[in-house]
């Protein structure tokens, strides 16, 4: 079977990786897809980089940049939305060991997109989208630029996950001018922001086409007993209810 673990944002939450990863692993699948911000918000990111170096290793088949990283490792945070958010990165920078970065520095696409053809399927990887692959993300009812030349289009940054599809029009008559793009977006593992606390991820079965949107318990009071006062408070409490 052609099946791919896509997981993005991470963000410092290594107790909801490691219950999403047994979850992978109990469904027997080797290759993973990364879509940024393995960093910062949560109290761990070190020992996220850490895992996925170490841990995951060649498994990972595709890891990008996210916004959190952009901002973090150039130092410009002129793009958060708020100064709690700027002041959590800004920790996160400083706490950051030199092995994280240096793997954050050479593994990830530091773009923040990738395309790739996996199983015969054209496939973009981006954090964001094509108008903005670190800060504007792709919604249902707006997907921020021309994917047509695609055949699957993952994303992340918005925590709001999805798999829907667009039909493009195109000079085929076989399949009636129009050119399916599927989207997906796995939603977060570690800061969920759809009402649902849980650990949140996608996979991906290309022979069939299809996506199974994972959900998965981990323990979250554990999680939020590891913030400090390093950063916004908001941060810890907003675990509790994925928002």
């Amino acid at each position: 079977m052609l099946r791919y673990a896509i997981l993005s944002d991470i963000h410092g939450n290594m107790f909801a990786l490691e219950e999403v990863m047994k979850d992978v692993n109990n469904h027997g699948i080797e290759k993973i897809i990364l879509l940024g911000d393995l960093i910062d918000y949560g109290m761990q990111s070190n020992e996220v980089v850490s895992y996925v170096r170490d841990v995951l290793g060649s498994r990972v088949i595709c890891s990008i940049w996210g916004n959190h990283e952009n901002a973090i490792m150039t130092g410009d945070y002129r793009h958060f939305s708020s100064e709690r958010g700027v002041q959590s990165a800004k920790h996160t920078a400083s706490v950051l060991t030199e092995e994280s970065r240096e793997y954050l520095n050479t593994v990830p696409e530091k773009s923040g997109r990738k395309e790739s053809t996996l199983d015969g399927f054209r496939v973009l990887a981006v954090h964001g989208s094509l108008n903005d692959s670190y800060w504007k993300s792709i919604f249902p009812d707006n997907v921020n630029g021309d994917y047509h030349d695609y055949d699957i289009v993952l994303s992340g940054h918005s925590h709001y996950p999805h798999m829907f599809q667009k039909f493009y029009d195109t000079d085929d008559p076989q399949m009636r001018n129009k050119k399916a793009v599927f989207f997906i977006n796995p939603g977060s593992v570690g800061q969920p922001r759809n009402h649902n606390p849980n650990a949140q991820y996608a996979i991906l079965d290309t022979d069939t086409m299809s996506v199974d949107m994972r959900s998965v318990p981990y323990p979250v009071e554990k999680t939020m007993q590891k913030y400090d006062v390093s950063v916004d408070e908001f941060y810890r409490e907003r675990l509790e209810y994925g928002i």
